[in-house]
């Protein structure tokens, strides 16, 4: 049984500040878990998966929530 993600609201936060909060926590966690970022900023959605691959994270995809949040699933690494 996995644990369950990590949640991490970054809505109403603009570039860059949803990867810079993304990062922090991520140094704080464990390789494995799964973060998930909630974020209202379109810049967030190439961003994170940038900052992924940068980093060598899984960016594990993206599901939409109500009023225009996206939820960003990152496993780290």
């Amino acid at each position: 049984m996995s644990a369950a993600p990590v949640e991490l609201d970054c809505r109403g936060l603009r570039c860059p500040a949803p990867v810079i909060r993304l990062a922090k926590l991520s140094a704080t966690l464990p390789s494995g878990t799964t973060v998930e970022v909630a974020c209202d900023d379109p810049a967030a959605l190439t961003d994170v998966p940038a900052w992924c691959r940068l980093r060598g994270h899984e960016y594990a995809g993206r599901r939409d929530a109500e009023d225009g949040v996206a939820v960003l699933s990152v496993r780290l690494a």
